[in-house]
């Protein structure tokens, strides 16, 4: 047996697939489109949950006011912070009364803080349209009524059909914003969230069916119908967990309802993590919901090992034929990564590094799954939370974590 041969066939399968995923989905995974500033669009809530965002909760606030829309209010929940968030949205509040601020209750057992404080604060939207923001995400200033014009212009739709029967119009919307990263770290990894939706999500299906498989969206920044939000529950229906980038769209996917993405890259920016041990825990914190997640880490393991790393161990060893299939299956490999790049305004840096990213990845992953094997907690903005069941939905239980 020709092994080299054999391995270089693999990998040539296992890049040729995302490759072909990330063509057709460059075509669906559009950004909303610009809207006139007189246009008579429904009014919108943003809401934000802020547990000590005294750093981030300033800029965040003066990128959703720059909005023109006539209708527009801004909700920010004080989750317990220990840092003057509280205070540098009350000054912010007292120059624009579109900006108002509530205290989170305290937080029941079996709730995530997160999702408890969105929870709270959809109770507490007067519009039509909710819009829910993470505190490091900065806006464009059209970008609330692009989002608002996105969803308005998918009612039309016909229902689909997903495993609990007929779904209708989208009612729940995210995109992926600007990803900005400074450390070496960043640079590496934080890119792979876009690789990985783009080369591995099933666009066209998740927007012709509504099967709960093919929900996604990013827990960054999201908008809901409010009434569609009520009616599926909103985040109690995904109270326990961490992961509400993927397991809000399937919430209400399960009560009916359809989901959708957008490219959010002109629409807005994060800067999710702040230097390479704040990245690290962050992607691992909510793994083993996602990719760590126990019927699926071997399956993307496989898929991510064989199309993205073996090519590269292949072609030192690799000769004729075998150097040929191996040097193709590179090129598919980082073929999205450059495309990436390019479209969302990506450091070259994980291009580059493309191999040695998805091993970080993958070591991320499995050290995830470990630690939940061993019933260890992951801790994150001071509180500590076990996932004790993996299934879906995960069952978490928080405590707050001791000084």
């Amino acid at each position: 047996m020709d092994i080299p041969l054999t391995l270089s066939i693999v990998a040539l399968v296992f890049a040729t697939v995302p490759f072909v995923f990330f063509l057709l989905n460059r075509a669906v995974y559009r950004a909303p489109r610009r809207v006139a500033a007189d246009a008579p669009l429904p009014g919108v809530s943003v809401l934000i949950p802020a547990r000590n965002e005294a750093a981030n909760i300033h800029a965040a606030l003066d990128s959703v006011l720059s909005s023109p829309l006539a209708r527009l209010e801004v909700i920010v929940l004080d989750d317990q912070s220990s840092d003057n968030t509280a205070e540098i949205v009350r000054m912010v509040a007292r120059k624009d009364s579109r900006v108002r601020l509530e205290p989170a209750p305290p937080l029941p057992a079996g709730w995530c803080g997160k999702q408890h404080a969105c929870h709270h604060l959809a109770g507490l939207a007067q519009f039509p349209y909710l819009i829910f923001m993470d505190a490091d995400v900065r806006l464009a200033a059209d970008a609330p009524a692009r989002m608002v014009h996105f969803m308005e212009s998918n009612q039309a739709d016909s229902p689909r059909l997903n495993e609990n029967g007929y779904c209708g119009p989208v009612a729940l919307a995210s995109g992926v914003p600007h990803q900005q990263t400074g450390t070496f770290l960043e640079r590496l990894l934080i890119p792979l969230i876009h690789f990985l939706l783009m080369s591995y999500l099933p666009m066209r299906g998740m927007r012709n069916s509504c099967r709960l498989s093919t929900a996604a969206g990013c827990g960054q920044l999201f908008i809901a119908r409010a009434d569609a939000y009520r009616k599926a529950g909103g985040h109690a229906a995904i109270r326990a967990t961490l992961h509400d980038g993927v397991k809000l769209p399937r919430a209400f996917r399960r009560a009916g309802f359809m989901t959708g993405l957008f490219d959010a890259t002109d629409l807005a920016t994060c800067r999710m993590y702040h230097g390479a041990g704040e990245t690290w825990r962050g992607l691992g914190k909510n793994a083993v919901e996602g990719l760590a997640a126990p019927r699926l880490i071997g399956v993307m393991t496989l898929m991510l090992f064989c199309g993205q790393v073996l090519p590269w161990l292949i072609l030192p060893f690799a000769s004729g034929l075998a150097l040929g299939f191996a040097g193709a299956s590179g090129l598919l490999s980082l073929a999205p990564r450059l495309a990436g790049a390019a479209q969302f305004r990506q450091a070259p840096t994980g291009v580059l590094l493309h191999p040695v990213s998805i091993v970080l990845l993958l070591v991320i992953q499995w050290q995830a799954f470990f630690r939940w094997l061993m019933g260890r907690p992951n801790s994150w903005k001071g509180r500590s939370y076990t996932i004790v069941e993996p299934a879906s939905p995960p069952k978490i239980r928080p405590t707050e974590a001791r000084a």
